[in-house]
C-alpha cells in the first residue's frame, strides 16, 4: 500500500465514521426530544424550530461527508495521486457540481475542506444538544430529574 492510498483510505474511514455518528446523534436528538422535553413552556416555539434546524444541518453535513468519503474511496482506487484527484474532479464535473478547470486541487486542500465540514457538524450538534437541554429544563420547570 502506497502512502497515497493509505492517506485516502484513512480519510475515507474517518469521513464515514464521522458522517454516520453525526447523523445518528442528530436523529437521536430529534427522536428523544418530543417525548422527554414536551411541547410546552416559555421556550417552546422558537426553541423547537431552532432544535429542528440545528438537527437538520448536521444531517445534511453527514450526507456531504459520506459523499466525500465515497469520492476519496474512488481516488484511493488509483495508484497515482494526480490520477485519483482527476477522477474526483471528473465525477464532480459530470454531476454538474464543479466546472472543469484543468488542474485538480491538491489533496491537502480537499482534506482541509472536509475538516471544515466536520467542525461545522460538531458545532451544530453542540448547539442542538444545548437547545435540547434548555427544552428539557423548561419541561421540568427546573426540577432535578434525578
Amino acid at each position: 500500500m502506497t502512502e497515497w492510498t493509505a492517506v485516502t483510505a484513512d480519510a475515507t474511514r474517518r469521513l464515514r465514521r464521522n458522517g454516520f455518528i453525526g447523523g445518528a446523534v442528530a436523529l437521536l436528538i430529534l427522536a428523544i426530544a418530543p417525548p422527554t422535553a414536551g411541547a410546552h413552556g416559555f421556550a417552546a416555539p422558537l426553541a423547537w424550530w431552532l432544535l429542528l434546524a440545528f438537527c437538520l444541518v448536521p444531517l445534511a453535513l453527514s450526507v456531504h461527508l459520506l459523499f466525500d468519503a465515497a469520492l476519496f474511496r474512488l481516488a484511493g482506487s488509483h495508484d497515482e495521486e494526480a490520477v485519483g484527484l482527476a477522477a474526483i474532479d471528473d465525477v464532480l464535473a459530470r454531476m454538474g457540481l464543479r466546472a472543469r478547470d484543468g488542474t485538480p486541487a491538491p489533496l491537502a486542500t480537499r482534506l482541509a475542506g472536509c475538516r471544515r465540514l466536520l467542525w461545522l457538524q460538531r458545532i451544530s450538534l453542540l448547539i442542538a444538544m444545548a437547545l435540547y437541554a434548555i427544552l428539557l429544563i423548561d419541561a421540568t420547570d427546573g426540577a432535578c430529574l434525578c
